[in-house]
């Protein structure tokens, strides 16, 4: 196959992604240059490049049980039915692996953008982490607010709560964006409804799960809930969770956290989570305690 056509594939493809709100410069660099060196590629293959970001898509070549695949496909994001031209993945299925991996890329190192920040209201504060190098080699400086951070927090934030809301980056921006708007409305307002005292939620750039003990410590809040980007995966870089702990102390270990994972159009859907939240916390301010001892009690 020409140059010329294989560049033209690829802005197809990338037309696809960015429908999806998946382009970036990660994922044309690495969708160009696998197409580059895969210069002869079967028909079927040539034929269904231009849709491979689709999830229906099949590439085995006279499947024994075509309904079992699809099947599957429904239930799963697993690459079931991406076809071998030989020992190797056929070029379609490569590329989506490929700009999958980007997207994936793009969730960890790009920020969450101030626009977003702005259209949510949420002011922001930084971990001692300075840079992104930092958040992902050092874990510890995660965990912990920078000193301007908590000065900031003292500031613009009430004491003695029942319930703080912190949305955290974590290892996914693209898990913030995609899902915090429709979440975040339904739980504030589920508790408020409730006749729970909420906090003033805020954004904490460069932040692990962890970091919610300090600051539940520097506002004395009963309850504190982070929204968090989960870990990207090659099925998804959107999925979101929430952590939430109970007056942690310097005897806090992670089995002391209820966690709600994989919030995102795929999983739970986030007004749905929102509300299931609200529940939940409920119960952990009846119960006065958050984790596996939440279970043994319920």
């Amino acid at each position: 196959m020409a140059t010329n056509e294989i560049e033209k594939i690829v802005q197809d493809v990338l037309a696809e992604l960015m429908k999806k709100g998946l382009n970036s410069a990660a994922v044309k660099e690495h969708v160009m240059s696998a197409a580059l060196m895969n210069t002869t590629v079967s028909p079927v293959a040539e034929e269904k490049m231009v849709s491979l970001v689709s999830a229906d898509e099949i590439l085995v070549d006279k499947p024994f049980n075509l309904d079992a695949i699809k099947a599957m496909k429904k239930v799963t994001t697993a690459r079931i039915g991406i076809g071998r031209a030989g020992a190797r993945p056929k070029t379609a299925s490569w590329l989506k692996l490929l700009a999958d991996h980007a997207v994936a890329q793009d969730a960890v190192f790009v920020d969450v953008s101030g626009d977003f920040l702005k259209r949510m209201n949420l002011f922001s504060v930084q971990t001692a982490a300075e840079t992104k190098e930092q958040f992902l080699t050092r874990p510890d400086l995660g965990r912990r607010l920078s000193e301007e951070a908590a000065q900031t927090v003292l500031q613009y934030c009430e004491k003695d709560v029942q319930v703080q809301i912190l949305v955290v980056d974590g290892l996914s921006s693209t898990a913030i964006e995609a899902n915090v708007a429709d979440i975040l409305p339904a739980l504030s307002q589920g508790l408020k409804a409730s006749g729970i005292k909420v906090g003033n939620t805020f954004f904490v750039k460069h932040g692990r799960v962890g970091v919610q003990d300090e600051i539940a410590k520097l506002l004395n809040a009963e309850v504190v809930i982070s929204l968090i980007g989960e870990r990207p995966g090659l099925g998804t870089a959107e999925s979101l969770s929430a952590y939430i702990i109970y007056r942690p102390n310097e005897k806090t270990v992670e089995a002391d956290r209820t966690v709600v994972s994989n919030i995102y159009r795929g999983g739970i859907p986030p007004a749905e989570a929102g509300a299931h939240l609200v529940d939940l916390l409920k119960q952990i301010l009846h119960a006065q305690v958050s984790g596996v001892k939440l279970t043994r009690i319920s």
